[in-house]
């Protein structure tokens, strides 16, 4: 996350180190808050209303992501049928969710978002290789991220793998 985080703020902002991002997220105080309150958020009210939200980590959808849209779509109570499920539909669904695929659309190469900065839509796509982390962050960065993420979700009965 703090590596994705790192490449999508040096799409406006060149000039920013890996570090600076790495402890902005530390501190809490990067462009999207402290990222462990928004996730513990989601997560208790998807185990408070399970009926309402539907909690999938990046993980868990890049594991198996055929099952994933089979749950996304029992959860918005349109399963797939056994005609659609023989036909290839959950696969042709995983297949046009792709980070390949959807990072090569046109509509997505050009233009940008946004009120104040401008991001531009490739910024959104970029590797989406699970555990890249790695050759990124310091063992003592990761070391670091460990023990905060430990202590904030302590008692809830998150992971984060």
């Amino acid at each position: 996350m703090v590596v994705s985080m790192w490449h999508f703020a040096n799409r406006v902002r060149p000039d920013i180190s890996l570090q600076e991002v790495f402890e902005t997220v530390c501190e809490g105080t990067c462009f999207a808050g402290p990222v462990w309150d928004h996730i513990l958020g989601y997560w208790r009210v998807s185990n408070a209303e399970p009926n309402r939200v539907l909690f999938l980590t990046y993980e868990q959808m890049h594991q198996d992501p055929v099952d994933k849209v089979r749950k996304l779509a029992q959860f918005l109570g349109r399963p797939f049928s056994d005609t659609e499920e023989e036909a290839g539909v959950v696969a042709e669904i995983v297949e046009l969710c792709s980070l390949e695929h959807l990072k090569n659309l046109e509509a997505n190469k050009k233009g940008s978002q946004g009120v104040f900065l401008k991001f531009p839509y490739d910024s959104y796509f970029r590797k989406g290789v699970v555990g890249d982390w790695v050759n990124h962050l310091t063992p003592e960065m990761a070391k670091c991220l460990d023990a905060i993420f430990e202590e904030k979700f302590k008692g809830s009965g998150f992971t984060l793998l």
